[in-house]
């Protein structure tokens, strides 16, 4: 389980980047972290890995508070935390197997990294994960050959390697077509909930947060302004939320968006009979 007790952000400058936010992520639950730009949920996950300091507040990841860990503690526990990026983060003249095996650079020496002489189980564990996220067959290919569904792919392969206890999933789908990220998301709600895990996914699509979330949590100006399940974010919680917004036009051309699609495989089934 992941605890945020009274988690403060603020800077030099004197902005406040978040303010006394508490809440629990239980075992195996994916909380969906939305809200407009600079609400603080970058910062949010980034301050729960510590690529941020926070200002005040505990961290607890299953009783282990997080804040204050010297550099050595605080690498033993960034083991347990998987990161996945908007931007992939992979490197791409690497093939695809070796990016997957960066995920265990917290557990080999130095030398077995730099040589890229992974112990057997962990080659075995990761041409696993492979299968699992459906990239078995391009394992030797580089990186910067696949599209960018393959890429995220990738990226949720290589966090899993970790054998993290906890997922942090920073604005996933932002950069993929419509249809690959509902692959994305169903693929990382499958995978947490085979393995129990707990994650926070920071996306930008509300439509997509709804359909694939089991919590939602809001932020604006740093302070969470809806906790709940996605049934109960209506109309009224999203103006808390983001503002005034014509939430129905968006819905609106989320179903248009949805109906173009069925009418394009529609039409590629026809010309294929």
């Amino acid at each position: 389980m992941l605890t945020l007790d009274g988690l403060s952000k603020t800077y030099r400058t004197g902005d406040s980047a978040l303010s006394d936010v508490t809440l629990s992520v239980p075992k195996g639950q994916i909380m969906g972290l939305i809200g407009p730009s600079g609400a603080g949920k970058s910062t949010l996950i980034r301050c729960i890995n510590r690529l941020v300091e926070p200002t005040a507040g505990r961290i607890l990841l299953n009783d282990v508070n997080l804040v204050g860990l010297g550099k050595s503690d605080l690498r033993r526990q960034r083991r347990r935390i998987g990161m996945i990026f908007q931007e992939y983060a992979l490197v791409e003249r690497l093939t695809v197997m070796e990016n997957v095996l960066s995920g265990r650079l917290g557990y080999v020496p130095f030398w077995r990294s730099f040589l890229r002489k992974y112990p057997e189980f962990d080659i075995q564990r990761a041409y696993q994960l492979l299968d699992r996220v459906g990239l078995i067959d391009h394992a030797d290919k580089r990186s910067d050959a696949l599209s960018g569904g393959q890429r995220q792919r990738v990226g949720i392969a290589r966090a899993l390697a970790q054998d993290p206890e906890l997922l942090l999933v920073d604005e996933p789908t932002a950069s993929l077509d419509p249809k690959t990220s509902r692959q994305i998301m169903r693929l990382l709600t499958e995978v947490c909930a085979e393995r129990g895990l707990p994650a926070i996914v920071n996306i930008h699509d509300v439509p997509l947060a709804q359909q694939f979330m089991q919590r939602i949590v809001g932020l604006r100006a740093g302070r969470v302004v809806f906790d709940g399940p996605p049934d109960r974010l209506k109309e009224d919680a999203l103006t808390t939320i983001y503002g005034e917004e014509d939430w129905n036009t968006m819905r609106q051309g989320e179903e248009e968006q949805s109906q173009a699609e069925a009418d394009a495989r529609d039409r590629i089934a026809a010309l294929a009979q």
